[in-house]
């Protein structure tokens, strides 16, 4: 197998705020239930829906007036959208516009109730929510219902100690509560164990560049079921894949 050729899904009808549009996607999930696909786009400040059925020639509005950024669904389908202009997430039902508060709220901070800039996030069958607090350079748990979250990777400023993140992006938890994450500044992909005060590099870290055991800013990541790696190496244009002992 192997995709030579890609096929437009959703937009490809220029720039733009009509339905057919889209201005600078920057998350996309599919709802299995619906065979749609959910897109944060960004730049119209909306999260659309578009149906992956043959025929589609535009979406739909889901939630607007949203600078979204990064979006995940839980088993229940709740939708989890952050918000980089209230520095927020919400938690929404499908057809709910308005949503429920589950991290950030109270402004731009680097208290334990705020957030700065959160970008990706990770829900758990228990619906805590992991997310990226992008400028405050650190990753925060927040369990359900709770008023504010727990650092549980960086937060000791902007650096590149195993203590340290430089604005972190994708996000991944397993089962056990340890945490991967995209640490875009550092261009490296760090494991936290849970409860641990420090992670451990598992890839990049030598340096910016574009070698094979280098990365320029990764963004996105994913595991595929036999534990391999993806990482969306943003600067590279590239997209790399790396087994993970």
């Amino acid at each position: 197998m192997g995709g030579k050729n890609g096929q437009v899904v959703a937009g490809g009808n220029g720039e733009g705020n009509r339905l057919d549009q889209l201005s600078c996607p920057r998350d996309v999930l599919i709802d299995k239930e619906t065979d749609s696909l959910i897109i944060c786009d960004r730049l119209n400040r909306r999260v659309v829906r578009w149906s992956r059925r043959s025929g589609t020639t535009q979406g739909e509005i889901l939630i607007d007036n949203i600078k979204s950024w990064g979006l995940t669904m839980d088993d229940q389908r709740y939708l989890y959208i952050s918000d980089i202009e209230k520095h927020e997430v919400k938690r929404y039902q499908i057809e709910d516009k308005n949503g429920t508060l589950v991290a950030g709220g109270n402004g731009k901070g680097a208290s334990l109730n705020q957030l700065n800039f959160p970008t990706y996030i990770f829900v758990d069958q228990q619906q805590t929510v992991y997310v990226s607090d992008s400028s405050n350079h650190r990753v925060m748990k927040w369990n359900k219902g709770t008023k504010e979250g727990i650092v549980v990777a960086g937060g000791q400023r902007e650096g590149n100690a195993l203590t340290q993140l430089s604005y972190p992006e994708g996000l991944f938890v397993d089962t056990l509560g340890t945490i991967y994450v995209a640490d875009c500044g550092n261009h490296r992909v760090m494991r936290w164990p849970k409860g641990a005060k420090q992670g451990t590099i598992i890839v990049g870290g030598n340096g910016q560049g574009e070698g094979a055991n280098q990365l320029n800013c990764a963004y996105g990541l994913s595991f595929d079921r036999h534990d391999n790696l993806y990482v969306a190496d943003q600067r590279n244009h590239r997209v790399q894949r790396f087994s993970i002992e």
